[in-house]
């Protein structure tokens, strides 16, 4: 089985050039000016269009049990969602909640993805609580190949760990050589201005942003960046929303601290205005971190173009605006959060970094791409064009436009977080180790196909 992309511009983080890519079985094997089609081989003209390697989104919920329901996707639709954006690669948050079994949970997480992805796929192992059983059990998820934790400083009593436990989970991740991703706020700050709000009678959804300040989570990034210091551990801020987080990041980082940082499509594009709409529409966009005002979101894309920031996810996180939102009607604290992205995030990023702002199409490719990879050890496997690579590749064409809207979108969600936007670009081809799975913008390939990318440790 052979595929030859030819006459297109291959651009990766740090290239580009206009040259034919051979795929032969599952990997590149031949980058070159025309290259001759093996006999048998599926030829594919790229003219006028670029050639990215698949891009990785480094924060995904596609099961995700919360406030009392569960997200709607599943791992078949979430990953044709994901491929058909573009996105070859997802890194889904395994979340057992801290009164679950944590190897029960992994093994349910691996279960419910396996045969059902058609693109591939890794997990962050969730750290819900730290005791000696969890040590066993999280070296044990180590040894199967999920080298990365994550760790929630919120939603106390269900997903979040106390100091002791903070500092515990990151001393064995020290000594394992992995590297843990951390929800970074601060749970009981933010459960004290839930009940003052409450009780005031500031019920609806618009009140969720002011639960969780900036400063409660500029607080969160330090507190999280103290304890790596501490621990000497690796760490990666997700979804990071707002300036002063941004500034308690890299002050950490100037410290010495190895820190990493992800900000999401939605701090990005959205605000906290979306938040507000009547009626309780405003659920729709009920995530944590919540929407920031205009300025953050500008801070965000200066510190991206300047390299400060690392990757672009979406932490998606699909649940229905008609029967799930609602269930925070009189309660903005029971509604689920989350914005739904997998699908968008590629095309988002492309049009109001690349084509309409200031964003280099190198860094474009490392942050929605490459640096994935290489913090969490796919790299190079994944994350580039090169031979030896996997040959997910990404053909697109910066000619289309479209308009984003829920009712085209593969996703299992009753509503778009960006509807009516809209995008230029589009991923027309896309490869998942050498076999197309998109073609024409649509999903044709096998559903199946994907598979769990068991990673190796880094000691450093």
């Amino acid at each position: 089985m052979s595929l030859l992309i030819k006459n297109g511009e291959i651009v990766t983080a740090d290239g580009r050039a206009h040259a034919d890519v051979l795929c032969e079985g599952e990997t590149v094997t031949r980058i070159g000016t025309n290259l001759e089609a093996p006999t048998g081989a599926r030829v594919i003209d790229a003219t006028g269009k670029y050639v990215f390697p698949g891009f990785i989104d480094p924060h995904v919920h596609v099961h995700l049990p919360f406030m009392g329901t569960f997200s709607k996707d599943t791992h078949a639709t979430a990953s044709q969602a994901a491929l058909v954006g573009g996105t070859t690669t997802f890194i889904e948050m395994c979340a057992p909640s801290r009164h679950d079994d944590l190897l029960e949970g992994y093994a349910q997480w691996k279960e419910m993805a396996e045969g059902q992805s058609a693109c591939d796929y890794a997990f962050h192992m969730a750290v819900p609580r730290f005791d000696d059983r969890a040590a066993a059990q999280l070296r044990e998820v180590v040894a199967d190949g999920t080298t990365s934790f994550k760790v929630f400083l919120a939603y106390k009593d269900f997903f979040g760990v106390d100091d002791d436990e903070l500092f515990g989970a990151l001393t064995l991740a020290r000594e394992l050589g992995v590297i843990t991703t951390a929800h970074a706020e601060n749970a009981d700050l933010i459960a004290k201005l839930q009940a003052r709000l409450l009780a005031e009678g500031k019920t609806g959804p618009e009140w969720h942003e002011p639960s969780r300040p900036v400063s409660v989570e500029a607080d969160g990034v330090h507190h999280f960046a103290t304890f790596l210091e501490a621990t000497g551990a690796r760490g990666y801020v997700v979804h990071l929303s707002c300036a002063a987080a941004l500034d308690a990041a890299l002050a950490a980082r100037r410290r010495g601290v190895s820190l990493a940082i992800e900000v999401v499509a939605p701090h990005l594009l959205l605000d906290a205005s979306y938040a507000e709409r009547p009626d309780f529409e405003g659920a729709k966009w009920v995530m944590s971190p919540p929407l920031r005002t205009k300025a953050d979101a500008r801070a965000l894309w200066h510190a991206l173009q300047a390299g400060l920031i690392d990757t672009v996810g979406t932490d998606h996180a699909p649940f229905d605006a008609g029967e799930q939102k609602v269930m925070g009607k009189g309660d903005f604290t029971k509604i689920p959060n989350g914005i739904p992205g997998i699908e968008e995030r590629v095309k988002l990023l492309y049009t109001y970094g690349v084509s309409r702002g200031k964003l280099d199409l190198h860094r474009f490719v490392a942050s929605a791409s490459t640096n994935a990879a290489k913090l969490f050890g796919l790299f190079p496997r994944k994350g580039t064009i090169a031979v030896g690579a996997d040959a997910d590749l990404v053909v697109w064409d910066p000619a289309q436009r479209s308009i984003i809207s829920a009712a085209d979108h593969v996703m299992n969600v009753d509503y778009s977080g960006f509807e009516g936007m809209e995008v230029d670009g589009r991923a027309d081809l896309v490869s998942v180790r050498g076999v197309v799975q998109v073609e024409d913008g649509r999903f044709v390939g096998a559903p199946g196909r994907g598979q769990l990318l068991r990673r190796e440790p880094e000691h450093v």
